[in-house]
């Protein structure tokens, strides 16, 4: 077998390159229309027109010049695997921005293909690139793609054996370009991809010496710094602006061959809805209404589903088994309190499935809208005084999809203070899709007030939690934050369908064996009498201090596997009068902000390291069970007091 060609797929943040994965693997994984939903480089084999590749689908990446550790992964994957064909993704809306990591992407010499994305989004923004144009000014194959709809994909199979180097790399001057000389002599023969790395030495670039001193050994890189030291010195100019003036040069100079812009074009609807949605004025009503559209939609549409499969599935199959003549220790086993039918099957299909999947529908609508990306401009003063930044507000709206994928993207911050504080309110109270969805339905069923209370609790948990941690810990650098804002539009709902299939299967993966574990676990201590005493040990807590039944202790231990399955024991027992207005709302306040998940958990352990992990999780249990024992009783003064 021969070798296998390697394809890495680079780009801006947001610029399809996740769609082009998907397209050439056959796989799916998931997108969205913000940046960060791909949080680490993901692999596969595929075949594609008869022969094999090696895909590789990146992060986003401005520049080669690093800003974060998820664009110092990509450069390292092409520095150390030189794959054999760079797919760049261009946004056409953006074609200036993508352009300049073309220029450099040249500079470091791999065969290349040009995947230029959004065609139809540029010409109703009165932008066209001439795709046949833009080829002759690069000379390396340009194939239009439109992901939304999923065209351009064969054109694109059929241009991989096509790649190649770009026609010639930016002349910087000849006085640029014999310090690049200079330096590219300094280094060891074999480096590759001289000339950027040379670039990037001039720039002074911190993550470079660590490289190669990695490749050649500590004195080669001594000797090498000492150089490029050398270099820097003689020069009374800024060597970086100089090379990025050349480049933004060669980018006015391709456009100008490849691009024509209409002088004048009307503002959209959409254009001024999105900058309606930054404003604070306009912004807040606009967020007020897509949260309570989302709930009425989430809880008419998922009970009325709820309902429908309980009559026509659960009660017919429990019915049954319980008039079988079988001993009592079997009928527990099924369909108990603890039964695996009862507590994990239909819990995890019946209950939580019909409102996950309208809530996956409604989430990934909003996703696909590009909503996301401009709440954060929204948000940001407001996140800046817990101290984090824009980066920070990616990872909280990821959270409300899965706590474990956004404590996971944390590590595009370096800002060792901002990560921690992020990695916090994350465990501590944001509820992922499955919570926040099914407790959404639990709220309503005891009247919207008191979702605006537990949601509005939540919110100020987060918020204090910040405030308290941004004047606790010390003080570091900020860092930057570059984010390409889209305007919002009204997405393709073949492709919100298909991924909220995606993430149902995806989640009925995890959950239905999870679900049957912890069923059976509570079984077994119910059995032996363990769960007995845990309830008499935890009374003062559970019931003296937070006002809750004792049966609350089975959704703790539920929600330590899955809080979607905690969740849905807290929407049965709801629904069978167990728990009053009062205790549903403390209920659904503690079960989000208590111990974080198994998953979470693990996640947070290889982000933080274990000793962090384990002084999150006990943090924010303790923070949980104090200031839900204080909402409880504030909530007991105002309503019975």
């Amino acid at each position: 077998m021969g070798k296998i060609t390697k394809i890495a797929i680079v780009g801006l943040p947001n610029t399809g390159k996740s769609q082009i994965f998907n397209n050439l693997t056959g796989e799916y994984t998931t997108v969205a229309n913000y940046s960060g939903t791909t949080i680490e480089m993901k692999r596969s084999l595929a075949r594609v027109n008869g022969r094999d590749y090696e895909i590789i689908d990146t992060p986003g990446l401005h520049c080669l010049y690093i800003h974060s550790e998820e664009e110092l992964a990509v450069r390292d994957m092409l520095f150390t695997e030189r794959p054999d064909i760079i797919l760049q993704c261009v946004d056409a809306k953006y074609y200036r921005q993508s352009l300049m990591l073309t220029a450099e992407l040249f500079d470091v010499g791999i065969p290349m293909i040009i995947v230029l994305n959004s065609v139809n989004e540029a010409a109703r923004k009165g932008v066209w690139v001439d795709a046949s144009e833009l080829e002759k000014a690069l000379g390396v194959p340009v194939v239009e793609f439109m992901a939304m709809y999923g065209l351009g994909g064969d054109e694109l199979k059929n241009a991989i054996p096509k790649a190649r180097k770009g026609r010639k790399p930016v002349d910087y001057g000849t006085v640029i370009e014999t310090d690049l000389k200079d330096v590219i002599s300094a280094l060891p023969e074999g480096t590759g991809f001289e000339r950027e790395m040379a670039a990037l030495l001039l720039f002074n670039d911190p993550h470079l010496e660590a490289y190669i001193e990695k490749q050649h050994g500590r004195e080669k890189a001594s000797r090498i710094k000492e150089e490029v030291n050398r270099i820097r010195r003689r020069n009374k100019y800024d060597i970086r602006r100089r090379i990025n003036g050349r480049r933004s040069e060669w980018v006015e100079e391709t456009s100008r061959a490849a691009v024509k812009k209409q002088k004048l074009t009307p503002e959209s609807f959409s254009a001024k809805f999105t900058q309606a949605s930054r404003n604070p004025i306009t912004g807040v009503p606009i967020l007020l209404g897509f949260m309570v559209i989302a709930f009425f939609l989430v809880v008419n549409v998922s009970l009325g589903l709820e309902k429908t499969l309980n009559a026509i599935v659960v009660k017919p199959v429990v019915g049954r088994i319980e008039a079988f003549s079988i001993p009592l220790f079997w009928k527990d086993l099924l369909v108990g309190p603890h039964g695996l039918l009862t507590l994990g099957i239909f819990n995890a299909i019946c209950t939580v499935l019909p409102i996950l999947s309208v809530f996956f529908l409604l989430f990934g609508f909003v996703e696909d809208s590009g909503y996301f990306a401009n709440f954060c401009v929204l948000t940001r003063r407001v996140f800046a005084t817990i101290g984090v930044s824009g980066k920070s507000v990616t990872s909280f709206i990821l959270a409300f999809a899965c706590k474990t994928m956004a404590t996971l993207n944390t590590r595009a911050l370096s800002n060792g203070k901002e990560k921690f504080i992020t990695v916090f309110i994350i465990a501590f109270a944001i509820p992922c899709s499955a919570q926040l969805g099914i407790s959404m339905v639990i709220l309503a069923k005891v009247g919207i007030w008191a979702c605006v209370i537990a949601f509005g609790a939540l919110g100020l948990f987060s918020l204090g939690a910040g405030l308290v941690l941004n004047g606790v810990i010390r003080d570091e650098e900020p860092e930057s934050f570059i984010e390409v804002l889209p305007n919002m539009c009204f997405p393709n709902m073949r492709a919100v369908f298909r991924k909220t299939y995606f993430r149902v299967v995806e989640f009925l993966k995890e959950a239905v064996p999870l679900f049957l574990i912890a069923a059976l676990a509570l079984f077994a201590f119910e059995r032996t009498g363990v769960l007995g005493i845990i309830k008499k040990l935890m009374e003062p807590l559970i019931v003296g201090w937070m006002g809750l039944p004792k049966d609350m202790l089975d959704v703790f231990m539920l929600a330590l596997a899955s809080r979607a399955a905690g969740a849905g024991l807290i929407f049965k027992m709801v629904d069978s009068g167990g728990l009053d207005f009062i205790q549903s709302i403390v209920a659904v306040a503690v079960t989000a902000s208590f111990f974080p998940c198994f998953p979470n958990l693990m996640a947070i352990a290889r982000e933080m390291g274990p000793k962090r992990a384990a002084g999150i999780a006990v943090l924010s249990s303790v923070s949980a069970f104090i200031l839900v024992g204080i909402l409880h009783w504030i909530l007991v003064l105002v309503f019975h007091g």
